[in-house]
């Protein structure tokens, strides 16, 4: 497994601090809270996913608040996402990152790589891949307030013709075989493939074409975890 703490960059007033990568989670959601709520997100969100190799995800997932979030709001979903990150990392081959929703606040993202999770130009899940999500699934129903997206990705070998339905199909085998573990259907919010047309890496090499064919599973604060975050009953 692997946990890769990401850049924080806060925007306000034109001023851009990019030193904050030793921040937890609960410094940076306090400071994040404070910059602002769903208006500012999407830039934020995608300035930090064009340096996670995510482009535009992070403005992309979150939940429909349309107010601002407090300071005390995002410290306290900073500290949940934070332990998120934590308990998904013990899984095995999964690599977790945190990254900035379309909220201004923390959220968690599990990219599994689609060769450990299936065959070559295949969509059914292998033992070791059932394993893995398996014990993801417990991550999920553990933080059953956070919200959860699943995209699909390939390589560009091939055609879209190909690619696209493939990396849809792996997305939904994940999704099902995530419900059939006891991940609450109201949880997962949104299951879509990609194709190639999001690489992370560069599709001339063989280390990149590896690197972005890949399954992302997305938490971020639902709208209820944002409720209780501004009620002080968060935990």
């Amino acid at each position: 497994m692997k946990f890769v703490k990401s850049i924080c960059i806060v925007v306000c007033s034109a001023l851009v601090l990019s030193s904050c990568g030793s921040w937890n989670n609960l410094a940076k959601g306090s400071v994040i809270g404070a910059a602002g709520g769903a208006a500012g997100g999407a830039a934020i969100g995608a300035l930090i996913g064009k340096l996670t190799g995510n482009t535009g995800a992070g403005a992309a997932i979150g939940a429909a608040v349309g107010t601002a979030v407090g300071a005390g709001t995002g410290a306290l979903i900073g500290k949940r996402m934070d332990n998120a990150a934590e308990a998904a990392a013990m899984v095995e081959n999964a690599t977790v990152q945190t990254i900035t929703d379309a909220n201004n606040l923390t959220a968690v993202k599990v990219t599994f790589d689609s060769g450990v999770l299936f065959a070559t130009n295949k969509h059914s899940l292998n033992k070791s891949a059932k394993d893995n999500l398996a014990e993801f699934a417990k991550v999920l129903m553990e933080y059953s307030d956070a919200d959860v997206v699943i995209y699909g990705h390939t390589d560009s070998t091939g055609s879209d013709a190909i690619n696209d339905p493939l990396s849809v199909k792996r997305a939904v085998a994940v999704s099902e075989y995530l419900l059939s573990k006891g991940v609450a259907e109201k949880q997962i919010k949104s299951v879509e493939g990609f194709g190639s047309k999001q690489p992370v890496a560069d599709n001339a090499t063989a280390e990149g074409r590896a690197e972005n064919r890949r399954v992302e599973i997305y938490m971020y604060a639902s709208a209820e975890m944002i409720d209780a975050a501004n009620n002080g009953t968060l935990e």
